[in-house]
Protein backbone atom coordinates (compact mmCIF):
# COMPACT_ATOMS: atom_id res chain seq x y z
CA UNK A 1 0.00 0.00 0.00
CA UNK A 2 1.29 3.43 -0.93
CA UNK A 3 1.57 5.85 1.97
CA UNK A 4 3.04 9.30 1.91
CA UNK A 5 4.19 10.87 5.13
CA UNK A 6 4.65 14.53 5.98
CA UNK A 7 7.06 15.61 8.73
CA UNK A 8 6.72 19.05 10.27
CA UNK A 9 9.39 20.87 12.23
CA UNK A 10 7.18 23.56 13.76
CA UNK A 11 8.86 26.75 14.88
CA UNK A 12 7.59 30.20 15.78
CA UNK A 13 9.63 31.80 12.96
CA UNK A 14 9.81 29.02 10.36
CA UNK A 15 8.09 25.68 9.74
CA UNK A 16 10.13 23.03 7.95
CA UNK A 17 8.37 20.35 5.91
CA UNK A 18 9.61 17.04 4.54
CA UNK A 19 7.69 14.43 2.55
CA UNK A 20 8.34 10.74 2.00
CA UNK A 21 8.27 8.97 -1.33
CA UNK A 22 5.01 7.05 -2.06
CA UNK A 23 6.54 3.83 -0.67
CA UNK A 24 7.42 5.50 2.63
CA UNK A 25 11.15 4.72 2.38
CA UNK A 26 12.95 8.01 1.71
CA UNK A 27 12.38 11.42 3.30
CA UNK A 28 13.05 14.55 1.26
CA UNK A 29 13.00 18.17 2.39
CA UNK A 30 9.99 19.83 0.77
CA UNK A 31 9.46 23.41 1.87
CA UNK A 32 10.00 26.04 4.55
CA UNK A 33 7.05 28.22 5.49
CA UNK A 34 7.95 31.56 7.04
CA UNK A 35 5.51 32.92 9.60
CA UNK A 36 5.98 36.58 8.59
CA UNK A 37 2.74 37.85 10.08
CA UNK A 38 0.80 34.62 9.52
CA UNK A 39 -0.99 33.11 12.47
CA UNK A 40 -1.05 29.39 13.30
CA UNK A 41 -4.32 28.83 11.41
CA UNK A 42 -2.91 30.32 8.19
CA UNK A 43 0.16 28.07 8.48
CA UNK A 44 -2.15 25.05 8.96
CA UNK A 45 -4.23 26.09 5.92
CA UNK A 46 -1.06 26.16 3.81
CA UNK A 47 -0.12 22.68 5.08
CA UNK A 48 -3.65 21.35 4.40
CA UNK A 49 -3.21 22.22 0.71
CA UNK A 50 0.04 20.20 0.64
CA UNK A 51 -1.65 17.26 2.44
CA UNK A 52 -4.38 17.18 -0.24
CA UNK A 53 -2.05 17.77 -3.19
CA UNK A 54 0.50 15.13 -2.10
CA UNK A 55 -2.11 12.70 -0.72
CA UNK A 56 -0.49 12.54 2.71
CA UNK A 57 -1.73 9.71 4.96
CA UNK A 58 0.34 10.38 8.10
CA UNK A 59 1.78 13.46 9.80
CA UNK A 60 4.91 13.27 11.92
CA UNK A 61 5.29 16.34 14.12
CA UNK A 62 8.52 17.23 15.87
CA UNK A 63 8.00 17.84 19.57
CA UNK A 64 10.53 20.25 21.08
CA UNK A 65 11.10 18.51 24.41
CA UNK A 66 13.20 20.19 27.08
CA UNK A 67 16.19 18.25 28.38
CA UNK A 68 15.00 18.76 31.98
CA UNK A 69 11.69 17.02 31.21
CA UNK A 70 9.54 20.07 31.97
CA UNK A 71 6.96 21.22 29.44
CA UNK A 72 8.17 24.43 27.85
CA UNK A 73 6.41 27.17 25.91
CA UNK A 74 7.52 25.74 22.55
CA UNK A 75 6.06 22.35 23.43
CA UNK A 76 2.75 23.99 24.44
CA UNK A 77 2.64 25.93 21.14
CA UNK A 78 3.38 22.74 19.20
CA UNK A 79 0.49 20.96 20.97
CA UNK A 80 -1.85 23.84 20.07
CA UNK A 81 -0.61 23.69 16.46
CA UNK A 82 -1.23 19.90 16.47
CA UNK A 83 -4.83 20.40 17.65
CA UNK A 84 -5.60 22.87 14.84
CA UNK A 85 -3.89 20.58 12.32
CA UNK A 86 -5.89 17.56 13.53
CA UNK A 87 -9.19 19.49 13.42
CA UNK A 88 -8.60 20.74 9.89
CA UNK A 89 -6.94 17.67 8.32
CA UNK A 90 -8.63 14.81 10.15
CA UNK A 91 -5.18 13.29 10.69
CA UNK A 92 -3.79 12.83 14.18
CA UNK A 93 -0.14 13.94 14.22
CA UNK A 94 2.40 11.45 15.55
CA UNK A 95 4.73 13.23 17.96
CA UNK A 96 8.46 12.56 17.77
CA UNK A 97 11.17 14.03 19.96
CA UNK A 98 13.01 16.52 17.77
CA UNK A 99 15.51 17.80 20.33
CA UNK A 100 18.67 17.30 18.30
CA UNK A 101 17.42 17.44 14.71
CA UNK A 102 18.37 21.12 14.22
CA UNK A 103 21.86 20.49 15.62
CA UNK A 104 22.29 17.52 13.27
CA UNK A 105 20.93 19.60 10.37
CA UNK A 106 23.53 22.32 11.05
CA UNK A 107 26.34 19.72 11.21
CA UNK A 108 25.13 18.23 7.93
CA UNK A 109 25.07 21.64 6.21
CA UNK A 110 28.54 22.49 7.56
CA UNK A 111 29.91 19.25 6.10
CA UNK A 112 28.28 20.09 2.76
CA UNK A 113 29.71 23.61 2.89
CA UNK A 114 26.30 25.26 2.71
CA UNK A 115 26.57 29.05 2.47
CA UNK A 116 25.61 30.78 5.77
CA UNK A 117 22.87 32.89 4.13
CA UNK A 118 21.24 29.74 2.74
CA UNK A 119 21.30 27.86 6.09
CA UNK A 120 18.40 29.74 7.70
CA UNK A 121 16.20 29.01 4.69
CA UNK A 122 16.73 25.27 4.72
CA UNK A 123 17.73 24.23 8.27
CA UNK A 124 14.11 23.57 9.33
CA UNK A 125 13.47 21.59 6.15
CA UNK A 126 16.53 19.42 6.80
CA UNK A 127 15.48 19.00 10.46
CA UNK A 128 12.05 17.79 9.24
CA UNK A 129 13.81 15.45 6.79
CA UNK A 130 15.93 13.94 9.61
CA UNK A 131 12.81 13.58 11.78
CA UNK A 132 10.90 11.81 9.00
CA UNK A 133 13.80 9.55 7.99
CA UNK A 134 14.19 8.47 11.65
CA UNK A 135 10.47 7.64 11.76
CA UNK A 136 10.56 5.74 8.45
CA UNK A 137 13.65 3.73 9.46
CA UNK A 138 12.09 2.72 12.81
CA UNK A 139 8.75 1.75 11.25
CA UNK A 140 9.82 -0.33 8.24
Amino acid sequence: MMQRYLAIDYGTVRVGLAISDPLGIIATGYKTINHRGKDMTEIVDEIILIIKEKEISKIILGMPKRTDGKIGEKEEQTHLFAEILKDKSGLTPIFLDERYTTVIAHQYMNKLGTKPDKKKEIVDQIAAEILLQNYLDKNK
